[in-house]
């Protein structure tokens, strides 16, 4: 912290030797360069179409009001965390803590309870405030102030194999228009099972048709969708809903569809399942969108597929939720103009045609509500692929018409989140390995999966399930 100190005594003389300052949402000049430092995660492609805005904000608004903007990338996400609290809490060795950096919700968290984290509405006028999709601002306050700025976003998005689900649909008449809700998608990979099952003379070897990345924002949207506040607070600390009935529905659409073969995950993430062919058809990331494949590539065959992108399946009769997911940017605590100079650049940064250039080399969405049109996209002169074009196309869609959540931000928020991605999923891969062996000795699906689709062994799964999320939520 006197670390801190230090830096917070020297931004202050230089501030009373400036004239001509700045003040909280102000736009005159300093009289002295105001240099702002961004640590960020980016890498490859995101890190080179960041970098270039930097550059074009260095001699167009930067030399106009006299701020200069150094970029640095500290690596993967992790490594940036890490870096971020080494300079924080002045460990020996560490850097000084930068003007901006990229964070997601958790790291942002704890550099506000260290009193390092600038509040950000003081900076904005109401007007520039509208500008940006209302979620995206909601989901970057901590206890009511804007903390985190929004620059970089994704929702969830499904990912199809035109290819071989055309084949499929023509031989069963199968129906785009079932995989728009969840228990469409269940249905749907029943029917995909048995007919490739049928394909063969031996018995029970269907093939999964579904996998999802992700769990804990299967649990966060679906309880959304289905009336249920996930998380709330009690006197300041979170309080976890994990409704019986909401989660009973996950369950059914999960867990049952997934040990009996209708959903898989074998890979790291669903796009690796799709390009092996393990499955036809994920619900995934829309950031993740340059990694998915054009070709089913295995053991036994390779073969060209196209792409086809759909809107991500909610529960049927529910609310329109969507996951909001991807890191801001938290401005440091220093004098105003240097917080005035960072604002400017991100207000700059994420200004609408700009910030759909940034979105098409890096996956990630706008975050201005003027970049949410089909003729925004076509006005920018972005030249994108098909598939790209239909994963930024159908991400806009989804953030106009759906409500946005994004996990709040407290103390024990990642350990929970770290749970809840595999409360339910490994449950569901463990007992899937038992129905495998018990169909290989002979039995038949129903009967290898009876002991496991039973209300008294959710009830079982449910009440050690329930104990050990809130011994997270806890700490």
């Amino acid at each position: 912290m006197d670390r801190w100190i230090q830096r917070s005594a020297a931004a202050l003389g230089a501030a009373l030797l400036l004239t001509g300052c700045a003040a909280p949402g102000g736009s005159a000049a300093p009289a002295q360069p105001v240099k702002v430092t961004v640590w960020t995660y980016y890498n490859g492609a995101q890190l080179t179409a960041f970098n270039a805005l930097v550059d074009e904000f260095n001699t167009t608004v930067g030399k106009e009001k006299n701020i200069v903007v150094e970029s640095t990338s500290q690596g993967t996400v992790s490594d940036l965390a890490a870096e971020v609290m080494a300079a924080a809490n002045g460990e020996v060795g560490a850097q000084e803590l930068p003007d901006i950096f990229s964070a997601y919700a958790d790291t942002a968290y704890q550099l506000d309870q260290m009193g390092l984290a600038a509040g950000l509405d003081d900076y904005l006028t109401n007007e520039e405030r509208t500008l940006y999709v209302d979620g995206f601002l909601e989901s970057g306050r901590i206890d009511g102030e804007l903390k985190v700025f929004p620059v970089a976003k994704s929702v969830e998005i499904m990912a199809l194999n035109e290819t071989d689900w055309d084949a499929f649909a023509e031989a069963t008449g199968a129906s785009l228009d079932a995989l728009a809700t969840v228990e469409g998608v269940t249905e749907t990979a029943q029917a995909y099972y048995e007919w490739t099952d049928s394909l063969t003379p031996e018995p029970n070897d269907g093939e999964a048709m579904f996998g999802r990345d992700a769990m804990a924002n299967f649990f966060f949207a679906g309880s959304e969708q289905l009336g249920v506040d996930p998380i709330t607070f009690e006197d300041g600390q979170p309080v976890l809903n994990f409704d019986h009935d909401a989660v009973r529905r996950l369950w059914d659409n999960y867990y049952v569809p997934f040990i009996k073969g209708y959903f898989t995950a074998e890979g790291r993430f669903r796009n690796d399942d799709l390009k092996t062919g393990a499955i036809i058809a994920c619900v995934c990331s829309s950031s993740g969108a340059t990694f998915l494949p054009s070709e089913v590539s295995n053991d036994a065959r390779s073969y060209p597929i196209e792409m086809k992108i759909l809107p991500c399946p909610q529960f049927a009769g529910g609310q329109p939720y969507a996951i909001e997911q991807g890191a801001g940017m938290v401005v440091t605590k220093g004098s105003d103009d240097e917080i005035a100079a960072s604002v400017e650049f991100l207000k700059w940064f994420t200004d609408g045609a700009r910030s759909i250039h940034f979105s098409s080399d890096s996956g990630y969405l706008p975050v201005t509500k003027e970049a949410y049109s089909a003729e925004a996209v076509n006005e920018s002169g972005v030249e994108l692929p098909e598939t790209m074009r239909e994963v930024l196309t159908t991400a806009m869609e989804t953030v106009k018409d759906n409500s946005l959540y994004a996990m709040p931000a407290f103390e024990t928020a990642n350990s929970l989140r770290g749970a809840l991605e595999t409360v339910m999923s490994d449950q569901a891969a463990a007992d899937r390995e038992q129905v495998r062996s018990a169909l290989a000795a002979g039995e038949t699906l129903e009967q290898a999966t009876a002991p496991f689709v039973s209300d008294e062994y959710f009830e079982t799964w449910y009440a050690a399930a329930l104990e050990t999320l809130n011994g997270r939520l806890a700490g």
